[in-house]
């Protein structure tokens, strides 16, 4: 589909869900708790954590160790949903977005993993697998993130398009030593939030087409990634009225 029938389609459904506004406390609890384990999964599971999504249902509802699973994977299941948990909260205050804003949601997801990097900006040149792209020098981040903030602050077009805009290049400039992905798709659904709408799912079955489109991008068409992104809008949007219905 078209992106600008994607996005006349996004504002329909999102008039629907604005419809069934305010919903009731147990089921915007119900519902949260259900976007923390699926996305917890889905993200992690794109940067290879091996948990399924039983096994991570199990780690963050009942606190449940997965024998033979590594420690750090658990740490990513509970640091993700933490990390969410922020978004949320932060997704409530109508503001612009903030630099210390990235830099909290990195932090806590690499909080008993890499304490040196959490939160912290990349001092070091990185590269990644399979990817042409050549990141910035680390010297240049600070500036670049600075850019880059008020760069999506002052984009007036639309909210999916400024939240695809906020995530792809956020890899690009790949701040982090680690977790770039995870905190790109983070800020992504924090944008989309205080736009309100729902969070936007990207599923690791998609891992393949996702990072296809982001190098589509990396040679100078967005299109790809951000009909990808629009496409993950609509269907989360779909889901989440099937269970209001």
């Amino acid at each position: 589909m078209a992106l600008n029938a994607l996005l006349t389609e996004i504002y329909s459904l999102k008039a629907q869900l604005e419809s069934y506004l305010p919903l009731a406390p147990q089921l915007q609890k119900d519902l949260r708790e259900d976007w923390e384990i699926t996305h917890t999964y889905h993200s992690n599971a794109i940067e290879g954590n091996t948990l399924t999504l039983g096994e991570t249902k199990a780690v963050l509802l009942d606190g449940i160790t997965i024998s033979g699973k590594p420690l750090r994977e658990h740490l990513e299941a509970v640091n993700h949903r933490e990390a969410m948990r922020l978004m949320t909260r932060l997704a409530e205050q109508d503001s612009p977005l903030k630099e210390a804003e990235i830099l909290d949601l990195h932090r806590i997801i690499l909080t008993g993993i890499q304490l040196e990097d959490a939160g912290r900006y990349r001092s070091v040149r990185v590269r990644v697998a399979g990817s042409m792209r050549i990141f910035p020098n680390p010297l240049k981040v600070p500036e670049l993130m600075t850019e880059f903030v008020e760069g999506v602050n002052s984009f007036g077009g639309h909210p999916v398009l400024k939240a695809a805009k906020a995530h792809y290049e956020l890899v690009a400039i790949h701040p982090f030593v680690d977790g770039n992905g995870r905190t790109a798709r983070l800020l992504m659904n924090l944008l989309l939030l205080r736009a309100g709408y729902v969070p936007a799912l990207l599923p690791v079955e998609q891992r393949g087409n996702y990072y296809d489109t982001l190098e589509a991008a990396n040679s100078g068409d967005r299109l790809p990634f951000e009909t990808l992104i629009a496409e993950a809008v609509k269907a989360s949007l779909k889901q989440t009225l099937e269970v209001l219905a």
